[in-house]
């Protein structure tokens, strides 16, 4: 297992920006990529974006690029959502993930994540 802890959730007015942080711990070794993904009140989970943690690559469901940007830190284990210009339609909990080595176009599939933090909410208020 890896515990993820994920951090930065909030309150913040439409407009502004938030940072999540997405903690790892444990067999870290494991871990290929790390996702993000996102649950609105009465919503199915939806995918928001992964990083590969080795080379940084990237990935986003189109509808939130240029708005949220992923980054990590490996001497950290961390990987990190940037959210700008949010809106009151991305209020949700926010859940990072990790995946052990797999096909990366797959990254936006929940069922190859293997380890979830506990999620974090973002309410933007209009």
């Amino acid at each position: 297992q890896v515990p993820l802890v994920e951090s930065g959730g909030g309150l913040v007015q439409a407009g502004g920006s938030l940072r999540l942080s997405c903690a790892a711990s444990g067999r870290t070794f494991k871990i290929f990529a790390m996702g993000w993904f996102r649950q609105a009140p009465g919503k199915e989970r939806e995918f928001v974006g992964a990083i590969a943690m080795s080379d940084g690559s990237t990935s986003y469901t189109d509808s939130l690029k240029g708005r949220f940007t992923i980054s990590r830190d490996n001497a950290k284990n961390t990987a990190y959502l940037q959210m700008n210009s949010l809106k009151p339609e991305d209020t949700a909990i926010y859940y990072c993930a990790s995946r052990p080595l797999g096909n990366w176009r797959e990254s936006w599939r929940e069922s190859v994540y293997i380890d979830w933090g506990q999620g974090t909410q973002v309410t933007v208020s209009s």
